[in-house]
């Protein structure tokens, strides 16, 4: 199978184009920008791609003048990944903007790809955007950011319905592992590799945390039934479904010991809830079938971590 992905420089990105490669499928992703001017974390996931023998199609954005000339190239599908984040968490993020340019040109991109022979199209999602995931009613999105990446989906949606050629939605809970952007995990470590605990602040939200290389391989495996699929499909791969503060003494205890730390933790009491209190994907990977296997993924964990974090 040949892969077209966008969105690779992102921690999940590079994890579903390095897995996808290791499947024995082909894989070209495009960077909207030069591969030299990515740095830090960016800059070591483009590497990752690199070491990875993944051929890197530069300036090229999703609906552009370059990516509708790769198309031409032949491809089985478009996995699109890519898409606006700069400011997501803010509630003056340009939703609209955000959305121009995740659909750039989307009719035109979909009627080639139709032409060309490409059977499907694969747009990520977030279980923070309105009406995904298991949670209070109604769904409503998270953030702005959360509204452009649903308002984003209804777009594709609409013209894959038009052109009756399938768009299919891959959606992401809270992935955690090697190559991580500095959130909630990384912050865990920072404290406890300086000895000092760490403050839990939301411990009571019910979150979905999986990890990356189980959201990788069930992203694989999406594909290869999309590919295959004339009706557009639906997959959102549940990890650990508990509070935030049960995660957090997950976390601790497998990555404490194997990194020999205390871990420390403490909990805030949580009186708000600016958030829904429960927002979680739905669909429980078949493990089995994956060959994934959980000690590992938390023994890869604990490695990246010493690297990154306890180089004397």
């Amino acid at each position: 199978m040949k892969v077209l992905l966008t969105g690779a420089s992102s921690f999940t990105g590079a994890w579903f184009a390095t897995t996808l490669r290791a499947g024995g499928h082909d894989v070209v992703a495009t960077l909207r920008g030069a591969a030299a001017s990515y740095t830090e974390g960016r800059g070591r996931r483009v590497q990752l791609l690199r070491d990875g023998g993944i051929p890197l199609v530069e300036h090229c954005s999703f609906g552009d003048s370059r990516f509708m000339a790769l198309l031409r190239e032949g491809f089985d599908i478009i996995c699109h990944h890519g898409a606006q984040v700069g400011n997501y968490k803010s509630l003056d993020f340009d939703v609209l903007g955000a959305v121009r340019e995740n659909a750039q040109n989307v009719s035109q991109v979909l009627q080639l790809a139709s032409q060309e022979g490409v059977r499907g199209l694969v747009l990520t999602g977030s279980v923070f955007e309105q009406d995904e995931g298991l949670g209070p009613e109604p769904r409503r999105a998270f953030s702005p950011y959360g509204l452009s990446k649903g308002l984003t989906w209804e777009v594709f949606r609409y013209w894959g319905d038009q052109l009756k050629w399938p768009v299919h939605k891959f959606v992401i809970g809270n992935p955690f592992g090697p190559y991580e952007e500095p959130r909630f995990c990384a912050y865990l470590m920072k404290q406890w590799s300086k000895g000092e605990a760490a403050m839990v602040s939301t411990p009571n939200y019910i979150r979905d945390n999986i990890h990356v290389s189980l959201l990788a391989a069930s992203y694989v495996a999406f594909i290869e039934q999309a590919v295959r699929s004339q009706k557009g499909l639906h997959c959102g791969p549940s990890g650990y479904i508990e509070s935030q503060g049960q995660f957090s003494r997950r976390f601790a205890s497998e990555v404490g010991r194997r990194l020999g730390l205390r871990a420390e933790l403490t909990f805030a009491e949580q009186r708000e809830f600016s958030e829904p209190e429960l927002r979680v994907n739905v669909d429980r990977p078949a493990l089995n079938s994956l060959g994934w296997s959980e000690a590992e993924a938390w023994d890869a964990l604990a490695i990246y971590y010493r690297s990154i974090y306890l180089v004397e």
